[in-house]
């Protein structure tokens, strides 16, 4: 079991970037989801629904940053993981993973609990926003 990192308010786990995003990303990702939409994979039809090359599926940019977060303070410590949809990664995107601490909080077994903001952005556009709570060690 991996220690739980230590964090305060303020701090912010190293960031991630990750890309550019290619096809295979996708095309490995929707056979391990199952979505074969095609807005993922077809240009084309990319294009008729009104995107310049194929999109992500939002699952796949969701989980690139609960892994990062996961990363660094280890699954065993994630409580709560959510996230909001804002804007589409596609093909050719290259996407920063960061997130900070909030707020500290009493949890279970007398364990601290932090809350983070987290975010998924290319060139400063937020593509999914996100709140986790995670066991840290007291500082």
């Amino acid at each position: 079991m991996r220690t739980p990192p230590g964090a305060g308010v303020g701090d912010r786990p190293p960031s991630r970037r990750v890309g550019p995003l290619t096809q295979t990303h996708i095309v490995r990702f929707a056979g391990a989801g199952g979505d074969f939409n095609p807005l993922h994979h077809d240009g084309a039809f990319a294009a008729a629904a009104g995107f310049d090359r194929p999109i992500a599926m939002g699952q796949l940019t969701a989980g690139l940053l609960a892994a990062w977060l996961t990363d660094w303070c280890g699954v065993e410590n994630l409580r709560e993981y959510g996230v909001r949809f804002t804007a589409p990664l596609a093909i050719g995107d290259v996407v920063e993973l960061s997130g900070e601490v909030t707020s500290l909080a009493p949890g279970d077994g007398g364990r601290t609990l932090a809350t983070m903001e987290l975010a998924a952005t290319r060139d400063g556009t937020t593509l999914v926003s996100g709140r986790a709570v995670i066991v840290v060690a007291d500082n």
